[in-house]
């Protein structure tokens, strides 16, 4: 009898976070309720170009107080210069870091926790990228793909989630891409590191729920590619349904996210769509499919943001 209460319970809340899922899908998030994130601590990885500069101001102008790390010493400053610039007074203090190297993010956390206190929002944003196909990509630099795009999440969440939790009060952002939800040719180590990150979000959201901190939240953030440079080269054959993205839209997209706690972010919501076909439709569909959209040939000639200067 009580394993029948229990699953009608289930069915019925169920049926309920469908209906409000529903209703979020459907109203604008600018309509939605919004989180008042004024004085809270802001972390962004990555923050000395892209979208993490792009986060780092809209952030600020909503009264954060912002710490950035990135392993570019001059590309953090000017991103320190011009959240000053943008929004006076604001309080931002830059790091320079390697993300890829366990030992230095762990002791730029201790700096962080003794000269700016707790972190309330982690946006773990770096990236990198090879553009290569696996077979001729050096060992070196898948290691370091996964370093950066992923291990580095481990490191920052285990520095920062335990004054959250204690707290009962915080934010965990992956930016994570479409290309953690779809095998791409060419992008078999940026694949697994993106699909490593999707998996890690939702494993610590598991854990955080276990736990019964209803106050920390997650988002994790899959677009396709975005018009910063990192993809340079990359082409798309559809651009109608799967276009690059321009980076102030994705970042307004981003914020909007973390300010209504959703959960899973897909830029542009034809991510979705595939996302969905992904699951119900046999492998040889979809692979099919993916031939006619050209998804294995988007990074025939890539180029990315060094080899272009």
């Amino acid at each position: 009898m009580h394993l029948a209460v229990e699953v009608l319970v289930c069915f019925l809340q169920m049926i309920w976070l469908w209906l409000v899922a529903i209703v979020k899908a459907v109203v604008p998030s600018s309509l939605q309720p919004h989180k008042d994130v004024t004085g809270w601590v802001v972390l962004i990885t990555g923050a000395g170009s892209g979208l993490g500069r792009l986060m780092s101001l809209r952030f600020a102008a909503l009264g954060c107080r912002l710490v950035l790390w990135d392993v570019n010493e001059a590309g953090n400053q000017e991103t320190e210069e011009l959240v000053q610039a943008a929004t006076p007074g604001a309080k931002v203090k830059a790091y320079t870091l390697d993300l890829s190297d366990r030992e230095q993010i762990y002791a730029a956390a201790d700096k962080v926790k003794q000269e700016v206190g707790d972190v309330d929002i982690l946006i773990n944003n770096a990236g990198i990228v090879t553009g290569t196909t696996f077979l001729n990509t050096p060992d070196s630099m898948n290691i370091k793909t996964m370093d950066v795009n992923c291990n580095a999440h481990f490191w920052t969440v285990k520095s920062f989630l335990p004054s959250m939790l204690k707290r009962n009060r915080g934010h965990l952002v992956s930016i994570a891409s479409a290309a953690g939800l779809f095998g791409i040719a060419g992008l078999a180590d940026y694949c697994a590191s993106k699909y490593a990150a999707v998996g890690f979000d939702e494993s610590i959201r598991a854990e955080i729920v276990k736990q019964g901190r209803t106050g920390v939240k997650t988002t994790v953030v899959c677009p396709y590619y975005i018009n910063t440079g990192m993809f340079e080269g990359a082409q798309t054959r559809f651009p109608a349904v799967l276009k690059f993205l321009d980076p102030p839209f994705v970042v307004d997209k981003i914020v909007e996210a973390v300010l209504t706690d959703q959960v899973m972010l897909c830029v542009p919501k034809s991510v979705y769509f595939f996302y969905i076909l992904r699951g119900i439709l046999p492998i040889s569909v979809n692979q099919v499919l993916g031939k006619l959209v050209g998804v294995s040939e988007t990074m025939d000639n890539f180029v990315g943001r060094n080899k272009a200067k």
